[in-house]
């Protein structure tokens, strides 16, 4: 079990095709503040039909995007 697991949950149930998460939001949903891990971590959200795209340390947002 991932240290994410509740970050990935969230985002397959987001129903949207693409959007974007603050640094806040994702550790309020992750429970658990982002760091450098979630870099390797972000490989597990294809097995959830999703992928990170860009993550900007300057406006502290990471976007997601549904696998087609």
């Amino acid at each position: 079990m991932s240290k994410y697991n509740a970050l990935w949950e969230y985002v397959q149930k987001s129903g949207k095709e693409s959007f974007h998460l603050t640094f806040e939001e994702i550790q309020e949903i992750a429970g658990i503040p982002i760091d450098h891990s979630f870099l390797k971590y972000k490989k597990e959200l294809a097995d959830y039909g999703w992928q990170v795209g860009k993550i900007s340390m300057k406006e502290q947002t990471v976007c997601f995007h549904k696998i087609d």
